[in-house]
C-alpha cells in the first residue's frame, strides 16, 4: 500500500461516531500504511466504550490495517493545562499501544479540531486538519445527541440500531395485533424525512404455523390419514425458543437500515407468554432471550374486548383471549418498562399508538453531556 505516512492516528469520543467521524478514518485509512482509531469514552456517557468501539470495528472490518481500541478517560478536558494534556495524551498512547500497530510510532495525526496541532506535536507527528468549518459534513456528535431523528442520515446502521425507538405491539389471538403495528408503521412512513424508513417487524410464530401445519397435512397425505387442523399441531420449548430467537434476529436487521422509530408485531418477551400458553411454563431460554433484548421504548398491548374473534385457519383459542389479555398486562407491569393498552376502533387504536409515539419522541434520548 502505498502511502504518504506510516502510522496515522484518529483520537475522539465517538459520542457517537457519524459521518464526520467517518471522514477522518477514511481519510487517514487512504492515506496511511497503518491506522489506529483510539476511543476515549468517560464513565458518565450513555454509550459505553464498548459500544462504540464495536460499531467503529464493524465499519472497517474491511480494512484491516485500521485498528480500533479503546480507553476509559475521566480526565476533564482543559487545552490551557499542561498536566491536563499530558494525562490525556498518556491514555491515548495506551490506546495505541493496546493496538496492532503499537511498535510503529505515529506520524500523522488526523483531527478536525483546534487542538489538532497541540495534539500532533506531542506526538512528534504531522498536523492533518480535515473539514475544521464542518461544509463537508455539517454534523457532530453533539447534534447528533441532541436530534438523532434530524441527523439519521448521518449515522451508520448499528448506530442507528441503537438509536431507534423500538415499539412493540403485542396481545392475544385476534386481537388486532398485526393490523395496528401495520398500520402504525405506514403512518410513520407517511410522514416522510427519516420516518419514511420506518421498518415493520413481523411475527415469526405466524410463520412457523403456517409452516408447521403445511407439513403436518403433507405427512397426512402420504399416510392417507385425515388432514390435520391447527389443534392437531405439536408445539415443544425448541419451537418457542426458535421463535424468540428468530423474531430478535429479524428486528436487530430492521432497525440497522430502518427509520427513528421500529414497529415490531410482537417479540421474546411476548414469546415468553405463549409459550406458556402452549406449554404450562416458560423455559430459561426463553426468558434468557427476553433479557438480552434491547431496551424497549414502548409496549402496545390490543385489548381482546372491542375485536371480534376471527378465525383465519390459524387460531386455536378464543376461550383463552381474556385470560391472556390479563397475563400480558401482568407481565408487563412486572417488568417495568413503558406499556398502554389500546382500545376502540381501528381508527381510534392509531390515534392512540401515534399520540404515545409522538410522546416518545418528543422526550428524546436523553443521553448524559460528554466529560467537559
Amino acid at each position: 500500500m502505498s502511502a504518504p505516512f506510516d502510522h496515522g492516528l484518529v483520537i475522539g469520543k465517538f459520542y457517537p461516531p457519524h459521518a464526520g467521524h467517518h471522514f477522518l478514518v477514511r481519510t487517514a485509512a487512504g492515506n496511511c500504511r497503518r491506522v489506529t482509531v483510539v476511543v476515549m469514552a468517560a464513565d458518565v456517557e450513555s454509550i459505553p466504550p464498548a459500544v462504540r468501539v464495536g460499531w467503529l470495528r464493524e465499519a472497517y472490518a474491511d480494512s484491516p490495517h485500521v485498528a480500533v481500541t479503546g480507553v476509559v478517560d475521566n480526565i476533564p478536558v482543559d487545552y490551557g493545562s499542561d498536566s491536563v494534556w499530558t494525562g490525556h495524551v498518556a491514555l491515548m498512547r495506551e490506546g495505541v499501544a493496546a493496538g496492532a500497530h503499537a511498535a510503529v510510532p505515529v506520524d500523522a495525526v488526523f483531527t478536525s479540531e483546534p487542538y489538532g496541532a497541540e495534539l500532533a506535536r506531542r506526538f512528534g507527528a504531522a498536523n492533518v486538519r480535515l473539514d475544521v468549518a464542518r461544509e463537508t459534513f455539517a454534523v457532530s456528535a453533539t447534534a447528533v445527541r441532541d436530534d438523532p431523528v434530524g441527523r439519521w442520515d448521518a449515522l451508520e446502521p448499528p448506530v442507528r440500531a441503537w438509536f431507534a425507538r423500538r415499539v412493540v405491539v403485542l396481545g392475544a389471538e385476534s386481537t388486532g395485533t398485526t393490523t395496528l403495528s401495520r398500520d402504525l408503521a405506514e403512518a410513520l412512513r407517511q410522514r416522510g424525512g427519516p420516518h419514511a424508513l420506518t421498518r415493520w417487524v413481523p411475527e415469526y410464530g405466524r410463520e412457523l404455523t403456517v409452516a408447521k401445519l403445511a407439513v403436518a397435512r403433507a405427512l397426512a397425505g402420504r399416510r392417507g390419514s385425515p388432514e390435520p387442523t391447527v389443534f392437531d399441531l405439536e408445539w415443544s420449548d425448541a419451537d418457542f425458543e426458535a421463535v424468540a430467537a428468530r423474531q430478535s434476529a429479524e428486528e436487530e436487521r430492521a432497525a440497522r437500515d430502518g427509520g427513528p422509530v421500529l414497529v415490531c408485531d410482537t417479540d421474546a418477551l411476548a414469546t415468553t407468554v405463549w409459550q406458556e400458553r402452549y406449554v404450562g411454563r416458560t423455559t430459561e431460554a426463553v426468558h434468557g432471550l427476553a433479557d438480552a433484548m434491547p431496551p424497549r421504548a414502548l409496549y402496545l398491548l390490543t385489548g381482546h374486548e372491542d375485536v371480534p374473534f376471527h378465525d383465519d385457519g390459524l387460531r386455536d383459542g378464543e376461550e383463552l383471549r381474556p385470560w391472556m389479555t390479563e397475563r400480558f398486562r401482568k407481565v408487563l407491569s412486572g417488568r417495568g418498562v413503558p406499556w398502554q393498552e389500546v382500545g376502540g376502533d381501528r381508527t381510534t387504536r392509531l390515534r392512540l399508538a401515534l399520540e404515545a409515539v409522538d410522546r416518545l419522541l418528543a422526550e428524546g434520548w436523553r443521553l448524559a453531556a460528554p466529560l467537559g
